[in-house]
């Protein structure tokens, strides 16, 4: 397994003084993910869960529904410079019965905000296509509890502390305890990790769940929750006009601006109660 840190020079200049100093920065590296043999995407990730990023990936493009839905995941043979395998590359086999994809789901119109599809055709298209309901789910979160999961968030990111190059996302209960927790140098990979532990531990649909992430509420964040099955999104930074409007049409609620006693709730307030 490749490293998720690494060590580069630097000349510090500060107060009119420089210094030259070694810095730890977080490894970025690319990702292959093969389905059946085939090429289907690559995603620049930090290394490690590579299992979770790519079950988490494949369950929020509609792709599966289930652990079961995979017969194999495997590291495919790959060489570095020094012939040593890069596990850069991961063979994913689907279950006899599970159909591949009828597109290529890398380019999907409803996997980003920024492809130039309207924002009406990516909201039906996210409906249509996740098996779970999340506006189904009665489960309420006290304001005291969701103000406390960031100080959570954040000392579970170890990698974070070392670099600061890290997105973080964390699954919690409803009473704010820490499920699991996750970092990568790219937003949706540490998203895709933290689905990809619920497949694993058979936690799809992740009822009576809440979602953090570290920065904003994008759609495509917003996009996965709604595929797992989430009830609460929750963001320390803003959300997108698209978030917003998938989070409503789903019954998710979407709290953002998340930071200190304050936060904003743009969805389905009536699950956050004082």
């Amino acid at each position: 397994m490749g490293r998720v840190t690494t060590r580069r020079n630097a000349r510090h200049l500060a107060g009119g003084g420089a210094a030259d100093r070694s810095e730890t920065l977080a490894v970025e590296e690319p990702l292959e993910i093969r389905l059946n043999g085939s090429a289907l995407t690559v995603t620049m990730r930090t290394p490690g869960s590579d299992v979770e990023l790519a079950q988490g990936f494949l369950l929020t493009e509609g792709v599966i529904a289930r652990r079961e839905d995979i017969a194999t995941i495997r590291y495919c043979p790959g060489a570095d410079v020094d012939g040593v395998n890069s596990y850069n590359v991961l063979d994913v086999t689907l279950s006899p019965g599970v159909p591949m994809p009828e597109v290529d789901v890398t380019r999907n119109f409803y996997t980003t905000s920024s492809c130039g599809i309207c924002g009406k055709a990516s909201l039906e298209a996210v409906r249509s296509v996740s098996r779970h309901c999340p506006g189904d789910d009665p489960v309420t979160v006290s304001a005291q509890a969701i103000t406390a999961m960031p100080d959570r968030l954040r000392e579970s990111q170890k990698v974070f502390d070392s670099t600061g190059g890290l997105h973080g996302a964390a699954l919690f209960d409803k009473d704010a305890q820490l499920l699991v927790g996750r970092e990568d140098i790219g937003r949706h990979n540490a998203v895709d990790k933290v689905i990809g532990w619920a497949i694993e531990h058979g936690r799809i649909p992740l009822a009576g769940t809440v979602l953090l992430v570290s920065g904003r509420a994008s759609f495509e964040l917003t996009q996965k929750a709604v595929m797992a099955g989430i009830p609460v999104l929750a963001a320390v930074s803003a959300p997108s006009s698209l978030a917003v409007d998938l989070a409503a049409q789903s019954g998710m609620t979407l709290v953002a601006f998340l930071r200190g006693e304050s936060m904003n709730v743009y969805s389905r307030s009536d699950r956050i109660i004082d």
